[in-house]
């Protein structure tokens, strides 16, 4: 491997949104960025609109150009559409590499392609990281929270640049290595997953308050703001609150009241819900999160079925302000705590290692799911968690305590005003699933022995298989 001290620190393909921000984060903390883009007219553009930090950059339409600028050992950061372009992208630059290069891969991709291209440059000479970034446009531009995988030479090789880049929480970047290939990307992909969660609950908040109580958007925003100085502080908290108190300069209305209801998505909620089934977890808060996405999609069936479906009949008080924000903070630690059961499975299925308070640390700025509850979930994983389960934590226990009974009033008023938590309800489900020792799979257990001979562990016998002694069905007729 031969090293060179002239040419850029680092070379960034891909000057969409992300990718700009990102130049331009690097070439403004005093690192050379080499730049190029798979549309050469895009380089220009970019290099005649960075400013000051020009001086920093330099473009190159031709991929062996792009490369031979780069200082060896080379980082070369990626931010492109995940999937068949990066294995085609991986495919065209690869013979213009040298040993000891490392590609990043800084997209949302699946940690499995993120694995199997690891795995194929094991060997190659060259190394392959899959890095996580969160924090949108704003994040990439002036500090993301990153979350990296690969091997070690490759975080030695990229830690000084990432860590200049990244967010700071009281001085500490917002960026580490969490272990080998897939880990940075499957992390990324289940925070993903919180935010899903996380968002949808917010959102169930304000429909509750909007169809429960009448409140127009501007007074739930001001609610929002206010529970932005207490234990909900958060970015979601905070953006939400900044929404629903914009006006539409066309109509005047709330900005938020001319906005169909028919949310997006870009996959990887789905993705963390797909990774927890199989590996045998509950990311049912985040399931429904994902789900309530696609219910949104069928909006004339909703408006066909609202006059055809009858509405609910029972009467209800709704729960005041604070238990509403109650319920939100224990809908929140529930839903975290199912994303990081996930990450323990996928920690151990995959040899990772990962360091959840760390983890919690990196996402405590830049991220879009920071929030003043990431202190308390690091220090509790500091201190040690009963059974891998974050809601065994002494403080956790403490605070669902306190909150979840919120929780409880909340869900029972929506239900009898026939407004929809699916979130919130998803929660405490499984909540009061984890706190009964003796459960109803028993009775599963039975019908699938009955109908399929499939066997069951018996209470009063360790280990084995047996089958029951059922009563024939009674014959029709």
């Amino acid at each position: 491997m031969t090293n060179t001290k002239t040419g850029a620190d680092i070379g960034v393909y891909g000057l969409g949104t992300m990718g700009s921000a990102l130049a331009l984060n690097f070439a403004e903390k005093g690192f050379r960025v080499a730049v190029s883009n798979r549309e050469a007219g895009w380089i220009d553009s970019f290099l005649a609109e960075s400013g000051d930090m020009a001086g920093q950059l330099e473009g190159h339409a031709d991929l062996a150009d792009f490369v031979k600028s780069i200082a060896r050992p080379r980082s070369i950061l990626f931010m492109i559409p995940s999937g068949a372009p990066m294995d085609a992208m991986i495919e065209a630059i690869t013979r213009y590499l040298d040993d000891g290069d490392t590609l990043i891969d800084g997209g949302n991709a699946d940690f499995h392609d993120t694995r199997r291209r690891a795995a194929a440059f094991e060997a190659t000479g060259f190394h392959y990281v899959g890095m996580g970034v969160s924090g949108g446009a704003e994040g990439a531009r002036h500090g993301p929270s990153m979350m990296v995988g690969g091997s070690a030479h490759s975080w030695d090789q990229l830690r000084p640049m990432a860590e200049a880049i990244a967010a700071k929480f009281e001085g500490i970047p917002c960026v580490a290595h969490l272990g080998p290939d897939g880990a940075g990307h499957f992390v990324k992909t289940v925070h993903n997953g919180i935010e899903y969660a996380d968002m949808q609950m917010i959102a169930e908040v304000y429909g509750l308050l909007r169809d429960g109580a009448g409140h127009d958007a501007a007074q739930i925003g001001a609610l929002f703001e206010r529970w932005q100085n207490g234990p909900l502080s958060s970015y979601l908290i905070e953006v939400s609150a900044a929404a629903l108190q914009s006006v539409d300069p066309k109509t005047g209305q709330p900005m938020v009241d001319v906005i169909r209801d028919q949310a997006g998505q870009k996959g990887t909620g789905r993705w963390t819900v797909i990774e927890a089934l199989k590996m045998g977890q509950s990311a049912s808060a985040i399931e429904a999160a994902v789900g309530a996405r696609g219910w949104s999609a069928e909006k004339e069936v909703r408006v066909a079925a609202e006059p055809l479906l009858a509405a609910a009949t029972l009467e209800a008080d709704l729960p005041g302000a604070d238990d509403l924000e109650r319920a939100l903070l224990a809908g929140r630690i529930l839903a975290h705590a199912q994303g990081y059961r996930i990450l323990t499975a996928a920690s151990d299925e995959f040899d990772w290692s990962l360091d959840f308070a760390q983890i919690s640390e990196i996402w405590r700025a830049g991220c879009i799911i920071r929030s003043a509850l990431l202190d308390a979930l690091s220090d509790a994983f500091r201190a040690g968690v009963p059974e891998g389960h974050l809601i065994l934590a002494p403080e956790m226990r403490a605070r669902l305590a306190d909150t979840v009974p919120a929780l409880r009033r909340v869900v029972a008023a929506a239900a009898s005003l026939g407004v929809a938590l699916p979130a919130l309800s998803a929660s405490l489900s499984w909540y009061d699933s984890m706190r009964r020792g003796r459960g109803t799979a028993n009775l599963v257990q039975a019908q699938r022995d009955f109908f399929g001979a499939h066997g069951f562990e018996r209470t009063d016998e360790a280990g084995g298989k047996h089958f029951g002694a059922w009563n024939d069905l009674a014959a029709p007729g």
